[in-house]
C-alpha cells in the first residue's frame, strides 16, 4: 500500500463510525499492535516452567549474562573511542583523504556482523591464508607459535566493535556539525588547544548524541545472533533460540527474552541518571563554516591511521575477502535458488519499508492532529521496538499467533471439517509483522522530524480551502515530505535484509531469505559458498550508507556545499 493510500483510510473508517476521532483511534491501534510482542514477553515472566528455569540457572544463565555483558562493555568502550574520534577528525581537522573518510567511515553499516564473522573466520583461522603463510615461511609446526583465535568471545567483541562504531560516528559527527562557532570560540580564547577544546568542549556538548549512538550500538550487539552463534559464544539470543527450539520450552524462552529486557532498561534508565538534571544546549544562532585544523607531520599520518583502520577492518577486508571466495568458490545454487532466496530477501525487505512508511505517516499525523499525552505516548510506545531484540519480538509475536492459528483450526474443523493450517504464524506475514515492529522506529522518527518542519499554517490554509484532515495530508504533507519519506523506506529495507535472529525463528518452511542462506551454510562450516549471499548483503547496503552521508554534510545550517 503506497503512502498516499494511508490518507484515504481515516475518511473511510470516518464513515463507519462518525464519532471516532479516527487519527487518535489508529494511533492507539498501531501502538497496541507493535506493543503486542513486548505485552506477551512480559506477561510469561510468573508462568511456571515446570523446572525449566531452574535448570538454566543452574547450569548456562551465569554464561549467558557474563558473556552478554562483556559484549555490551567492550562493544560500548569501543564504538565510543572510534565512533567520537574519527567524527571529531573529519568535522575539525584537515588532513588527506578527509572529504573520502566523511562517508567512508559509514562504509560498515552496510556488513552485518554474522557477515564481517564469516569473512574473517576464513582468513585467521587455522586453516586460513594468513596462519598457512606464518606457516610456509618460517617453517612453523601448529606448536611453535601462538596466533589469537578469532572464534572467542573477545573476536566476537573486536569484530562487532568495527562494524557498530558507525553509529556513534554518525550521531558524533551530526553534533559536531551542529555546534556554534561562538562556543569554539570562547574555547581557543581560554587558551585551549585542539585536544583540550575536543574532551572539555565539544565532547560535552554532544553527549547526549554520544549516549544515544553507544545506545544503538549496544541493542545491535543484544541483538546479534548470526556472529555470536557462529563463534560459540552464549549469549540471551543464542540462548532464547535453544531453549525455543532445542528443548520445547516457549514459555522459558519468553522468559529468557523478558530477562533480556532488563539489559535494555538498565542501559537507558542509567543514561538517563548519570545525565541527572543536565541540560545541552546551543545558545548561539551564528553558524558559519567551523574552523579546521591543518594536521601536518606524524598528527596527519596518526589522523589517516585513525580514520583508515576502521574502514579498512570493517569494510574494504570483509568485501575483499567475500569478492575473492564468491569469484574462487561461490554459493553451488548460484542461477539456480539462489535468486529465489534474494527475491525473498527483496520482497520481504520492499514489503515492509511500505508498511513502515505508512504506519510512521499515520502515527507522526495522529500525533500532530491530537498532540495530547495520550497519542505521544502512544507513538512512543509504537516507536520503542528498534530497542527490543529481534527474538524478543519473534517469540512475543509467535506465541499469541500460534495460539490463534490453532484456535481458528479447531473451530473450522469442528464447524465446516476444513483444516486451515498454518495461516498467520507459517506464513511471510508474521515475518512483515516482526519486521514493521523492530524497525518502525527507524522510519518513524524520520517521517517525524520531516513532518515537524512543515509549518501548522499549512493546515490552517488547507482546512479553510475546505481539505479534510486526510486531504491535507495528501495533497499538502506528503509532497513536502516526499524525500524523507524516501530516505525513512530507504533505511528500513537496508535493516530489513541484514535481519538474522527473527527470520530464523518466524520463517516459513522451506523460506530462506539471503541471510538465512549465508547462516546455514557458514553454520555448515562452508563459508567459501556462504560469501556469495553475504556479498550480496553487502552491496545492497553500500548506496544508502553514502547518500546518507552526503546529506550530513549539506545539512548544517549556514553549509554551502
Amino acid at each position: 500500500m503506497p503512502p498516499m493510500a494511508s490518507a484515504r483510510l481515516p475518511s473511510l473508517i470516518r464513515g463507519l463510525f462518525p464519532r471516532v476521532d479516527v487519527w487518535k483511534a489508529l494511533t492507539l491501534a498501531i501502538a497496541a499492535l507493535v506493543a503486542l510482542p513486548v505485552i506477551v514477553v512480559l506477561a510469561h515472566v510468573l508462568v511456571p516452567t515446570d523446572g525449566i528455569w531452574a535448570h538454566l540457572s543452574s547450569t548456562v544463565l551465569t554464561r549467558y549474562v557474563g558473556n552478554t555483558l562483556f559484549l555490551l562493555v567492550t562493544v560500548g568502550c569501543g564504538t565510543l573511542v572510534i565512533g567520537a574520534g574519527t567524527a571529531w577528525l573529519v568535522v575539525m581537522c584537515r588532513f588527506p583523504g578527509q572529504r573520502i573518510f566523511e562517508w567512508a567511515l559509514l562504509l560498515p553499516l552496510a556488513v552485518p556482523t554474522y557477515v564481517i564473522a564469516y569473512a574473517y573466520t576464513d582468513f585467521l583461522q587455522y586453516a586460513g591464508p594468513v596462519q598457512m603463510w606464518l606457516r610456509e615461511v618460517f617453517e612453523w609446526s601448529r606448536h611453535d607459535y601462538w596466533f589469537p583465535e578469532i572464534r572467542s568471545l573477545g573476536g566476537a567483541a573486536t569484530l562487532m566493535t568495527f562494524v557498530l562504531y558507525p553509529y556513534v560516528y554518525l550521531l558524533a559527527r551530526a553534533s559536531f556539525l551542529e555546534q556554534s562557532v561562538c562556543v569554539l570560540d570562547v574555547g581557543r580564547t581560554l587558551g585551549r588547544g585542539p585536544w583540550r577544546l575536543f574532551s572539555g568542549v565539544a565532547l560535552p556538548l554532544a553527549r547526549p548524541a554520544l549516549a544515544g549512538g553507544v545506545a544503538l550500538a549496544l541493542m545491535e550487539t543484544l541483538n546479534d545472533f548470526g556472529a555470536v552463534q557462529f563463534f560459540g559464544v552464549d549469549t540471551f539470543t543464542t540462548g532464547i533460540y535453544r531453549t525455543w527450539f532445542g528443548l520445547g520450552e516457549p514459555v522459558a524462552a519468553a522468559q529468557l527474552a523478558a530477562f533480556m529486557m532488563v539489559f535494555v532498561l538498565v542501559l537507558v534508565v542509567l543514561e538517563r541518571w548519570s545525565r541527572g538534571r543536565s541540560r545541552y544546549f546551543h545558545t548561539s544562532s551564528r553558524y558559519q563554516a567551523l574552523p579546521e585544523y591543518q594536521l601536518r607531520g606524524w598528527g596527519r599520518i596518526g589522523a589517516i591511521l585513525a580514520c583508515g583502520l576502521p574502514v579498512l577492518i570493517g569494510f574494504i577486508g570483509p568485501a575483499l575477502l567475500l569478492g575473492s571466495m564468491s569469484i574462487q568458490q561461490g554459493d553451488a545454487l548460484l542461477g539456480t535458488r539462489f535468486l529465489e532466496f534474494a527475491r525473498n530477501s527483496l520482497t520481504l525487505a520492499a514489503v515492509t519499508a511500505v508498511f513502515a512508511v505508512v504506519l510512521s505517516v499515520i502515527l507522526s499525523y495522529g500525533v500532530r492532529l491530537n498532540p495530547g499525552p495520550v497519542t505521544r505516548s502512544a507513538a512512543r510506545i509504537a516507536a520503542m521496538g528498534y530497542a527490543i531484540p529481534g527474538a524478543v519480538i519473534a517469540v512475543g509475536i509467535l506465541i499469541p499467533l500460534g495460539w490463534l492459528d490453532s484456535q481458528l483450526n479447531v473451530l473450522f474443523r469442528d464447524w465446516f471439517g476444513i483444516n486451515l493450517g498454518l495461516i498467520l504464524s507459517g506464513t511471510m506475514f508474521i515475518l512483515v509483522y516482526a519486521y514493521v515492529a523492530r524497525f518502525l522506529a527507524v522510519s518513524f522518527n524520520t517521517v517525524e522530524a520531516s513532518l515537524g518542519k512543515v509549518t501548522p499554517t499549512m493546515d490552517a490554509a488547507s482546512r479553510t480551502l475546505g481539505k479534510t484532515a486526510g486531504g491535507t495530508l495528501r495533497r499538502v504533507h506528503t509532497p513536502i515530505m516526499r524525500s524523507s519519506l524516501l530516505a525513512a523506506g530507504i533505511l528500513v529495507f537496508v535493516d530489513a535484509m541484514k535481519e538474522l535472529p527473527a527470520t530464523i525463528i518466524l520463517r516459513p518452511f522451506d523460506f530462506d531469505t539471503l541471510a538465512v542462506r549465508a547462516h546455514n551454510l557458514a553454520s555448515d562450516e562452508r563459508l567459501a559458498q556462504a560469501s556469495t549471499s553475504s556479498l550480496a548483503i553487502v552491496v545492497v547496503g553500500i548506496i544508502p550508507v553514502i547518500l546518507l552521508s552526503l546529506a550530513m554534510r549539506r545539512a548544517r545550517p549556514g553549509s554551502s556545499d
